[in-house]
């Protein structure tokens, strides 16, 4: 079967990108034109987009598509698009989670006076994220790869006139900048070591598919490390994951947006489409697979002390990136890719979620919540479906892509199998924590509360519904798992199901779901049981064991003494250089002027000091 639809795929990132210049062009005087525009777009390319999957899922051939974009002496640059199975599952999921934000931003953005402005960025961004998916070579890529993290500086910082937006805003722009430098000189390494300086993706796979010593192991380890420091700061690995948790100050669907499926996943999209370069090096996958594994448990352990919703659900995003790590690093695309597909559902479902709780109460704060379940029944049910999903219950979709990964961490790495299982409580407890102080127990908020608008409680329904079935595209048994053999086409796929993983997995989640409900509901145990008896280590987890104040003390403070004395080098030596050099001119010329003055006096008196020291230095010569 030709690829019909594929062919066509390049119009997908087009239809936001119009919407965009329409909405620049309208400026703030239309505003309902500017939201209609932009739902308009993001329709259409999530239709579109459907339809390119459904193409590859039949017996639809995989499309490619370049032309020249520039000629240097005898190397030409390309720019293209290609679609795989893997870009057309990203394609869907990137633009509905980016429809149903659109949809869901009219209710909870129609107030501001900015609005068709957020529209625009949305629309942006969502062109940029669209471009990066269907690239055809790493270059292109990393145009857009840019260009998202310039749109994501736009959004989080939205709300410019709040002090805490502005430096959100920076720092997520100089945080993933420090990422990117890695990336960049990954594809000139790419670029210098590729056979005819090749950087298309499907080059990529035959010369480090199966390595035949075409590049030195030593480079191919070098390249996927810089490569995956590109990934770490997109996709907030740490250390490069502070940014992440500060971006909360965006708007919530923005948070939606980034969290989801979107600039975070971009990370993980990247090692997946470069992942052969990663299987050719065991110290490249051993890198990724820690760093992701630490990650999991160091955000998990940190999201159980805090007290903002957001910043719970974005150090739950920075926990379950580190999970998809993982799966990679593990040798499991897969499992990384399927939690990648399963995260965007219900991620995007609890901030949005989160969001209609602020739209409410008007606080982020959890602690100043409370009995909003009899009030808001259908965020309160689908929030939990999402909340469950993520805390890995069966049948929802987070239990089979987590199981996924557990399972090949246990057949390889039993060490990184534990380390998940924590993490794995961790995440339930926090989220347990978060529902029951939320929707259980008496109101502690002055608001009063009720339902969001149908424009809000919509896309909450669709993404619980996604939430629950997406898991079914991938069962850990043979012959039902769907997802695996499309994404790997050729490829013998091992289906890693464990029913002994099952049972613990689903056990340790039940088990932090249980002791939170004894703690904020039951009260058996007290709330300040942890804090009272080791007030330091709640303390520590509070502050992000104090990352932000390491990177000041370490990195910040010795920049900006750096910087000072620059800037005094520059003030008071090469300024002062100047500065002395035309004073000494003027002082030159007023001195000239003074001795011309056309006084007969002034002219003998000169005269006659300069016979006086003609005389001294000429009759001097004697003696010296």
């Amino acid at each position: 079967m030709d690829s019909i639809y594929s062919q066509y795929a390049w119009l997908i990132p087009l239809f936001p990108l119009v919407a965009f210049l329409i909405i620049t062009a309208f400026g703030r005087s239309l505003r309902a034109t500017s939201i209609m525009v932009a739902l308009t777009g993001s329709l259409i390319a999530l239709m579109l987009s459907i339809l390119v999957l459904f193409e590859q899922m039949g017996s639809g051939e995989e499309f490619s598509e370049r032309f020249t974009w520039m000629t240097i002496g005898n190397v030409q640059l390309s720019m293209g698009i290609e679609v795989t199975h893997l870009t057309s599952l990203m394609l869907v999921v990137v633009t509905l989670v980016s429809f149903l934000v659109n949809l869901y931003s009219m209710g909870y953005m129609k107030d501001d006076e900015r609005i068709s402005v957020f529209y625009g960025y949305i629309a942006l961004f969502t062109f940029s994220m669209l471009g990066l998916v269907l690239s055809e070579n790493l270059l292109t890529m990393y145009v857009f790869w840019e260009l998202v993290g310039v749109c994501s500086f736009l959004l989080v910082g939205f709300w410019y006139t709040k002090p805490e937006a502005r430096a959100a805003a920076k720092k997520a722009f100089i945080v993933t900048r420090i990422g990117d430098v890695g990336l960049l000189i990954a594809i000139l390494l790419l670029f210098w070591y590729m056979p005819d300086h090749a950087l298309d993706f499907a080059s990529i796979k035959n010369v480090f598919d199966g390595q035949t010593g075409t590049i030195a192991e030593g480079i191919t380890t070098l390249i996927a490390i810089l490569i995956f420091v590109g990934a770490v700061g997109k996709s907030g690995q740490f250390p490069l994951h502070v940014w992440l948790p500060d971006a909360m100050e965006g708007p919530t669907p923005i948070s939606a947006l980034i969290h989801a499926a979107t600039m975070v996943a971009a990370g993980v999209f990247l090692v997946a489409r470069t992942y052969d370069i990663f299987e050719a090096s065991q110290a490249a996958m051993n890198t990724v697979a820690y760093v992701g594994a630490f990650t999991a448990i160091f955000a998990a352990t940190i999201g159980i002390a805090q007290n903002d919703i957001k910043r719970i659900l974005a150090y739950s995003t920075v926990s379950q990136l580190g999970y998809m790590m993982m799966a990679l690093g593990l040798g499991s695309l897969t499992g990384g890719i399927f939690h990648l597909f399963t995260h965007a559902f219900f991620k995007a479902l609890l901030f949005l979620g989160a969001g209609s709780i602020i739209h409410a109460v008007h606080t982020q704060n959890i602690q100043e919540m409370g009995g909003l379940g009899s009030k808001m029944k259908i965020t309160a049910w689908t929030f939990g479906i999402g909340a469950l999903a993520l805390s890995g219950i069966p049948p929802f979709s987070g239990f089979w892509s987590k199981d996924a990964i557990l399972s090949t961490a246990l057949d390889h790495n039993p060490l990184l199998f534990v380390v998940g299982l924590v993490a794995a409580f961790f995440t339930a407890l926090y989220m347990a924590r978060l529902f029951f102080l939320v929707f259980t127990g008496e109101s502690r908020s002055k608001a009063h509360a009720h339902e969001s608008p149908a424009v809000m409680t919509v896309p909450l329904i669709v993404l619980a519904v996604l939430a629950v079935l997406a898991g079914f595209v991938e069962l850990p048994w043979s012959g039902l798992g769907f997802l695996g053999g499309w994404l790997l086409p050729g490829e013998e796929v091992v289906h890693h199901g464990s029913e002994l993983v099952m049972v613990i997995s689903t056990a340790v989640g039940a088990l932090g779901i249980y002791l939170g409900w004894l703690i904020y509901v039951k009260g058996t145990i007290s709330r300040d049981v942890v804090s009272s008896r080791v007030p330091g280590l709640v303390k520590l987890l509070e502050r992000k064991y104090y990352m932000d104040e390491l990177y000041h003390a370490v990195i910040v403070v010795p920049l900006r003494g750096i910087g000072q004395a620059l800037q005094a080098v520059d003030d008071y030596i090469i300024d002062g250089v100047v500065r002395l050099t035309g004073a000494a001119a003027v002082w030159t010329g007023r001195a000239g002027i003074r001795m011309q003055n056309g006084q007969v006096q002034t002219y003998g008196l000169i005269t006659a000091i300069g016979l006086i020291v003609l005389i001294v230095v000429i009759v001097g010569r004697r003696f010296w």
